[in-house]
């Protein structure tokens, strides 16, 4: 074990934070904490949206996918109630400024069973939309099940063999698998089980300009028309860093200047994780 993971062994001990593993990416490598036993494969939550987020950035970028289109023009059949669904675009689910005034469709919380339909896009466009679309921020899981669906149509494959296909093959992911919906859609805001020396493989790509292994994997093209528009992921709690983070203390993040990505999986239902992104930054 290197001197720096020590010392993150350290940091993570001493937060309290319940964590089943963590993983460090660098030039020089990739490096792993095991620090409880647990599934090998352990459910992201809301990190999966910054996975399906990158998936419409790579459509975006090949021309196959416009990002300021109206979502009912690319996904047709359906007409919702409320006119103001017809000037929500991709974009405007990406950086959930869809109008919406809550937060609802996640399957983490909520029971499916009172949904009444097994079609999740209906359950999403019945909803009101009483803000102009881009005006107003309502974070909602039922924005990325949108991304998710419009990232299907896109590329003509579910969201999730899209990702495996563009995204883990390339970067050698060693197992993943998503959640989906009654229909069988990918839910795109939740769901995404995968080890975290595997999800850490995103933060560094984008750290790297896009880069695997010598390999463009996405592009910077890309890369900057998401730190502009805060498509796939915010601002970190630390400066210079940005990240995603998910329900009970999942965090991916990264920093392109000192060039590093970590992530981590547990179950922190006291938010006792909030304390790593600086010791993480402190490494560097």
């Amino acid at each position: 074990m290197t001197e720096r993971m020590q010392r993150m062994e350290e940091a993570i001990r001493k937060s309290g934070a319940n964590l089943y593993d963590f993983a460090l990416m660098t030039e020089d490598g990739a490096e792993e904490l095991i620090l409880q036993p647990a599934n090998a494969c352990n459910n992201s939550y809301s990190v999966a949206k910054s996975f399906i987020a990158t998936a419409a950035g790579i459509l975006w970028d090949e021309g196959k996918l416009d990002l300021d289109q109206p979502v009912t023009d690319i996904l047709g059949g359906y007409e919702p109630a409320d006119a103001n669904w017809k000037r929500v675009t991709t974009r405007h689910a990406l950086t959930h400024t869809m109008g919406v005034a809550r937060g609802y469709l996640d399957i983490d919380v909520e029971d499916i069973g009172e949904y009444g339909t097994e079609d999740f896009l209906e359950v999403v466009f019945r909803e009101p939309v009483p803000h102009e679309p881009g005006s107003f921020y309502r974070y909602s899981d039922a924005a990325y099940y949108l991304a998710a669906r419009v990232v299907e149509q896109a590329a003509g494959e579910p969201a999730d063999c899209f990702i495996m296909n563009r995204l883990f093959r390339p970067l050698k992911v060693q197992e993943a698998a998503w959640s989906r919906c009654p229909m069988n859609h990918p839910i795109g805001a939740t769901g995404l089980y995968i080890r975290s020396r595997d999800m850490v493989k995103l933060g560094w790509l984008y750290a790297n300009g896009g880069l695997y292994e010598g390999r463009q994997v996405i592009s910077p093209r890309w890369i900057e028309e998401e730190r502009c528009g805060g498509l796939a992921f915010q601002h970190g709690p630390c400066l210079g860093t940005r990240g995603k983070g998910g329900m009970y203390g999942q965090m991916l993040m990264f920093s392109e200047d000192r060039r590093f990505a970590a992530a981590w999986h547990g179950f922190d239902p006291e938010g006792l994780t909030g304390k790593l992104p600086a010791a993480v930054s402190g490494l560097f």
